[in-house]
């Protein structure tokens, strides 16, 4: 069975060069039609069901959280900032996640070159705006954690302040999707079907590793290993304070919003994780083509995209002050 069409489904690209996704299939880099076995039609019919299920999640979900939060006067904290940039990023991939499950069901991009260009620079950007918002939360939880075992105040943790590193981030975000709008294009494959995804100049493959070392670096590695540098230095800190000064645990309240960060975090990593990991795999291993390695890349990259639909569950199960303001905007008159 042919796939030409069908493989332009993950605009953000599968891991696994040559099996799945826009930016992954090459001819002699980036383009090459590939035949499917034969259990594999199965996932045509499911994967639109799943990233459906995602789309209508996600979306719901995060317009509750942005509408939540800009009306509930309690929730305008520092914490909730970023929360509200974070549901922004998965409610703007969340909008476009459509046109890619049109894709694959008309088997063909219908919707012109300026949306395919929009598409994959809003999915690649969600790739960077989730790894930078959640590194936000945690540097401002470890200023919090830090000044509350010192007894002391962050004079400058304000609303304006966070709405300054929210802007920064944003503009980090929209520089670093430029050559996925630049590169993005329409174009006919070997059986003249129409397809969305990133056009590389020669020698094409290189560029494509390019590309994969770019997003997995700035979207991933280096975010992730400052929050692991950051939490390493907050643990040791801490556990001088208590043994020298014996500084006391923080406040209930400071400890809830703490363990949300840090919920977050965690399923942002469970999420993101195998994504970069199956990339690395991909740039460093030559692998076949076989129906377990389709499955893997179809199923890594439904992971990544269920990241941008799991927050508000954490938020109305952790989050107190989410959960009384919802409640009241859900209250009939």
């Amino acid at each position: 069975m042919e796939a030409a069409g069908p493989e332009r489904l993950d605009s953000r690209g599968s891991p696994f060069p040559g099996t799945t996704g826009a930016s992954l299939s090459w001819d002699n880099g980036t383009r090459h039609n590939i035949t499917f076995p034969e259990p594999l039609p199965a996932l045509y019919v499911l994967l639109p069901v799943v990233y459906s299920l995602i789309c209508a999640v996600g979306l719901m979900g995060n317009t509750a959280v942005i509408c939540v939060i800009l009306r509930a006067p309690k929730l305008k904290t520092v914490t909730h900032v970023f929360i509200l940039n974070l549901a922004v990023a998965d409610g703007l991939f969340t909008l476009v996640l459509p046109a890619s499950i049109a894709e694959h069901v008309l088997q063909h991009w219908p919707f012109g070159e300026l949306l395919c260009k929009l598409v994959l620079a809003i999915d690649h950007g969600n790739i960077f705006s989730s790894a930078y918002f959640l590194a936000a939360m945690s540097l401002d939880r470890y200023l919090v954690v830090l000044a509350t075992a010192r007894s002391r105040r962050v004079p400058w943790r304000t609303l304006r302040g966070a709405k300054v590193a929210s802007l920064c981030v944003w503009l980090g975000v929209a520089v670093a999707v430029l050559p996925f709008f630049t590169f993005a294009s329409v174009y006919s494959n070997e059986l003249q079907v129409l397809s969305c995804g990133l056009s590389f100049p020669q020698p094409e493959r290189a560029w494509f590793q390019a590309s994969r070392i770019y997003t997995l670096v700035l979207g991933f590695a280096v975010p992730m290993c400052t929050l692991c540098v950051l939490y390493a230095d907050l643990l040791r800190r801490l556990r001088a304070l208590r043994l020298h000064s014996g500084a006391k645990a923080l406040g209930k309240a400071r400890r809830k919003v703490t363990l949300l960060v840090l919920a977050v975090l965690a399923v942002g990593l469970l999420c993101w994780t195998p994504f970069h990991l199956a990339s690395v795999v991909a740039l460093t291993t030559d692998l076949p083509q076989t129906p377990l390695v389709i499955v893997i890349s179809y199923v890594v990259t439904s992971l990544s995209y269920a990241s941008s639909c799991l927050n508000p569950f954490l938020y109305a199960f952790l989050d107190n002050g989410f959960q009384k303001s919802l409640r009241t905007a859900c209250r009939c008159p």
